[in-house]
């Protein structure tokens, strides 16, 4: 079984569940980001120690929150040293509205995977994208890079719909077999 972390920041707690699902369905140690960007010395480690890491972000005006991105900078340390080199990486991204940017988010969580020489996991789901498609069916918003959330600014995590769980859930499951499969 190969070992994966979920590391994410969460704002509100609406990417706290989506990360929750996927680290259940990936079986993997989860992570989060402080409200100051910061994780502790053990987290790196554990990090550092993974056969793969999937990010999960929160989209704020069009990016990843800046307690992500002190996080993203200071993985510069281990960039430096091709620490994680060759890992296997995804991500997921969690907005209010239906587009909300997402995509702007998960190219920069690729892009981060790539400056550190990882191997990044497609979402690998259809999307659900015919006239009777509804917000409860799998990848309903159209997702190819990752998990794409949306979930309400009006409402708690539990206003989620369900598709979107879903998604994350056969997300986090993909991206750990992957792992699996290329660390075997």
């Amino acid at each position: 079984m190969s070992k994966i972390a979920v590391i994410y920041f969460s704002g509100y707690g609406h990417t706290k569940l989506v990360a929750e699902i996927v680290a259940e369905s990936a079986e993997a140690t989860l992570i989060a980001i402080d409200n100051n960007g910061d994780i502790t010395e053990d987290d790196w480690q554990t990090l550092n120690n993974a056969d793969g890491i999937i990010f999960g972000s929160p989209a704020y005006m069009g990016s990843v929150p800046w307690q992500f991105k002190k996080f993203a900078d200071a993985s510069s340390k281990v960039w430096s040293q091709s620490g994680w080199k060759d890992k296997v990486f995804g991500g997921f991204v969690n907005s209010a509205s239906l587009n909300g940017d997402k995509q702007v988010c998960m190219i920069y969580l690729q892009t981060l995977a790539s400056q550190h020489g990882g191997i990044w996991v497609s979402l690998g789901l259809l999307p659900a994208n015919t006239q009777a498609a509804t917000r409860n069916d799998i990848n309903n918003l159209g997702g190819s890079v990752g998990a794409l959330i949306q979930s309400p600014s009006d409402a708690g995590a539990d206003a989620i719909p369900a598709g979107d769980l879903d998604t994350a859930k056969l997300y986090g499951a993909r991206v750990a077999e992957i792992a699996q499969r290329l660390n075997s």
